[in-house]
């Protein structure tokens, strides 16, 4: 653990009784006292607070007019950023030029300049390559003097804005720079990585230790750690960078079509023009050789990250492979996703410690999402 980040709050996560473990470069709290399955449950009936401050984030500032900027990062990106209204946030993907994904991201527009949040594992690979391609139309900022905090369920809305007067008039994926009469300026989006309502708040660090316990000391708050996140984003049908999509998988096979806007596809009026469009183009008209699925295990045994997927109970040939598994607490039977081979759609059997147990196909999200909209 030596050679590891610190959050800013580590003190406080000790205090808290977090356990501590390695995650991303940094010491991560995985769990509280009050255990994975437990916090899993509060933050679904009441609110969880995350510390993901080892989350990237970045501000893109034009160099000249926003026009140029806009483009520059729509050329990286299967994604629409044109479009992108004053106030609102939108989820895109980094693709490299054989079409898999560099890392997923959520991108703000902010008026006279672009916020960025990217993921931790790949937040210094992210930066080196908006410098590379962007320096001639932006300056590539990181944001390193303030924390990132997530408040997440049914309860996220009163305790929020009890100390950001302004939150709850938001919708989902609206972002707002708003005034904390205690707690300086506050960056809010009304989003999150759980399925449930809720938001993700950038505070500058000399506030976020006093912030955090004004959540914390608001009615119905616990904090979460990482264990209940990847329960909960799993439950929701979230993708995991580095697991569930990465430079092998494409955003077609990863069933995130839904993120590439029309006018980015074929047809459209900026068609192409991003790194691996002609594998993508393809795939959106022809179909991908491999489809991200959800899967229900049948039984109590959750299949985990590796199980590999089959047409047959015995011998066979391997149509899939799972990537995120686990227990879903709400649903209260295990949940799993994977790649299955387009186009088979006869049983599955995964097969964990040399046996194999039956899989059943099933949508995502397993647990169905309350955002505001």
């Amino acid at each position: 653990m030596s050679d590891l980040k610190r959050l800013g709050l580590h003190d406080l996560h000790v205090e808290l009784g977090g356990k501590l473990v390695p995650f991303a470069g940094y010491e991560m709290p995985v769990q509280y006292p009050m255990g994975v399955m437990k916090e899993h449950l509060h933050t679904r009936a009441e609110a969880g607070l995350f510390d993901v401050s080892h989350m990237g984030q970045v501000i893109l500032k034009p160099k000249a007019d926003m026009a140029a900027l806009i483009a520059g990062l729509e050329a990286l990106m299967p994604v629409d950023v044109a479009s992108l209204p004053e106030g609102r946030q939108r989820y895109g993907l980094f693709t490299d030029d054989q079409g898999g994904i560099l890392d997923d991201l959520m991108f703000a527009n902010r008026g006279d300049h672009l916020f960025l949040v990217v993921n931790a594992g790949c937040k210094e690979a992210d930066i080196a390559h908006m410098q590379a391609h962007l320096s001639e139309v932006a300056e590539v900022i990181p944001v390193t003097d303030r924390a990132l905090l997530a408040l997440q369920g049914p309860k996220a809305e009163a305790v929020l804005e009890a100390l950001v007067p302004g939150v709850a008039a938001m919708k989902f994926m609206d972002i707002a720079v708003l005034p904390s009469p205690v707690h300086g300026e506050i960056w809010v989006s009304r989003s999150g990585y759980t399925g449930e309502d809720g938001f993700e708040i950038s505070v500058a660090e000399a506030h976020a230790e006093a912030f955090a316990r004004a959540l914390l000391a608001s009615g119905g708050v616990a904090p979460i750690g990482l264990g209940a996140r990847d329960s909960l984003r799993l439950e929701a049908g979230l993708c995991l960078y580095g697991h569930d999509i990465d430079t092998s998988t494409s955003p077609v096979e990863a069933g995130l079509t839904w993120a590439i806007q029309k006018v980015r596809r074929a047809g459209g009026a900026r068609e192409g023009g991003f790194p691996g469009a002609e594998r993508i183009l393809r795939e959106l008209a022809e179909g991908p050789s491999r489809k991200r699925t959800g899967l229900r295990p049948e039984g109590r045994a959750p299949m985990r990250e590796g199980v590999t997927l089959w047409d047959a109970a015995e011998g066979g040939t391997q149509v899939g492979l799972v990537t995120s598994g686990g227990f879903g607490p709400s649903v209260e039977a295990p949940v799993a996703m994977g790649y299955v081979t387009a186009g088979y759609d006869g049983p599955l059997f995964g097969e964990v410690r040399g046996k194999r147990h039956a899989v059943a196909r099933a949508p995502m999200p397993f647990q169905p999402t309350t955002y505001k909209r």
